[in-house]
């Protein structure tokens, strides 16, 4: 990496989120010798990229910078000599959102998009495109670092790790730094003034809350946020906030994140979505209708910073703990953050070699995590079978191994076994067809002799 004259690479420039990364860099322009800024999409997303570029543009100027904004489709020249990559796409784009929503709402079955069968199905798409760009990476930058918050994060940065073999990566996620500011508002106190541990696997993780004056204030914080008199509100954008049970999470004596909703309080959220589903109003539709708006917000030509309609997309400060994270390599800061890395023993309970998410400073040489330990046995238990979950599926993206994905659907909490798990997997691989080459002999398999799958999916899409 340069000690200066910087280039930075963004794969997934023509995101709605891309206004928020062009700010965290303004808001650290003393920290950040910024040069180039490299936006790179692929052909279905030019008309966003011209579009959300053009504002990043605008956003450079109107900062008095003098930053260089390359827009373009060649991954390969926003890659060249870059010095951090990183990464928020989309495989499928929002289309493939809806299908991994709509496709198991229709069959009653959760489809959620990080976590349920629409998680595994994402993690299908964008594992071999991640690994892709890091054989591009190891020929034209190979001294960068890649920041990861293309989700399902965890599973994703595990891939690029382990399998990608590129250890200097780093997977963030939004949700913790939520956690974060509800804690501190909840304690009246400034968050500095606190201490976090946090540590699971992404969008499934607990934490613990110290103070100052090294008193612990976890249990405290459960009864205020989910005490019976409590009026218990998510942080959340994108998750219905559905109250956990108290007496669960005083026994847990552990902070749980948003999305344990869908494990905790499993059949109050899939009424929820099936609700949705049936109105049409499922969220990947909801974040359609919300990026429709704000990229005619960022087509006015005097609009030059970040318009407050974009904390309504439910991914906000995801871009910001990008900015900070590359500020906090650069620079040797050591802000504590949020990260998923290697685990190398931080959770006893894990495997030595897989992906966590866990706090702990950002050095120079990467996350340094502090050590956590063994989990409680209620906790232990649902994240080991998790775990197993991701591994899994990252075992099937690569290989295309059909058994290893069912087995995946089968291990899945969120999924029924038996002939509900094939029946959606099935359905799922047709649906995605045009972006899961690694199943392409599976597909055909399934189109030759289950007609019907292909007539119900097709079927079911129309109405969307």
């Amino acid at each position: 990496m340069s000690r200066g004259a910087l280039k930075i690479a963004t794969i997934g420039g023509g995101s709605s989120y891309t206004p928020e990364l062009i700010e965290g860099y303004i808001k650290r322009k003393d920290e950040l010798p910024i040069k180039e800024i490299w936006l790179v999409d692929i052909e279905a997303g030019k008309e966003k990229l011209e579009i959300v570029g053009e504002m990043a543009k605008r956003m450079v100027k109107a900062a008095g910078l003098d930053w260089e904004v390359h827009l373009t489709l060649d991954r390969r020249a926003a890659l060249k000599d870059a010095d951090f990559v990183s990464t928020q796409f989309r495989v499928g784009l929002l289309e493939a959102r809806v299908k991994d929503e709509r496709i198991p709402l229709s069959h009653g079955v959760l489809g959620q998009e990080t976590n349920g069968a629409g998680g595994m199905f994402k993690a299908f798409r964008t594992i071999p495109i991640i690994l892709g760009i890091i054989k591009d990476m190891e020929e034209l930058c190979p001294d960068a670092w890649l920041v990861n918050f293309t989700n399902p994060a965890g599973m994703v940065t595990e891939a690029a790790i382990k399998h990608g073999g590129w250890k200097k990566t780093v997977g963030l996620c939004n949700v913790p730094i939520g956690h974060r500011k509800q804690a501190a508002e909840k304690l009246g106190v400034p968050e500095e003034d606190l201490f976090f541990k946090f540590a699971g696997i992404n969008h499934f993780h607990w934490h613990r809350v110290w103070d100052k004056e090294g008193k612990e204030r976890t249990q405290e914080l459960i009864d205020m946020i989910y005490g019976p008199q409590e009026e218990q509100e998510s942080h959340l954008k994108n998750i219905w906030d559905a109250p956990y049970h108290y007496e669960q999470i005083k026994d847990l004596g552990m902070l749980p994140c948003g999305y344990h909703r869908y494990y905790y309080i499993e059949d109050e959220m899939l009424k929820h979505s099936i609700d949705e589903f049936k109105e049409g109003k499922t969220r990947a539709q909801v974040v359609k209708e919300t990026e429709t708006r704000l990229f005619e917000l960022y087509k006015d030509p005097k609009l030059d910073y970040k318009p407050k309609e974009l904390e309504q997309r439910g991914g906000t400060h995801y871009s910001d703990a990008a900015c900070e994270m590359i500020a906090s390599i650069y620079n040797d800061k050591r802000t504590d953050m949020v990260v998923s890395t290697e685990n190398n023993g931080t959770i006893t309970d894990l495997p030595y070699d897989c992906v966590v998410e866990v706090s702990g400073p950002v050095t120079s040489h990467g996350h340094e995590p502090y050590n956590w330990g063994a989990f409680p046995s209620p906790a232990r238990g649902i994240i080991q079978n998790m775990k197993a979950m991701e591994e899994t599926v990252i075992r099937a993206a690569i290989d295309g191994d059909y058994g290893a994905a069912l087995h995946a659907f089968t291990i899945n909490p969120l999924v029924p076994g038996g002939t509900m798990a094939r029946t959606l997997l099935d359905e799922l691989l047709v649906a995605h067809k045009d972006h899961l080459p690694n199943f392409a002999d599976d597909i055909a398999r399934i189109e030759k002799d289950q007609p019907e799958t292909v007539a119900y999916v097709t079927e079911l899409m129309k109405s969307n």
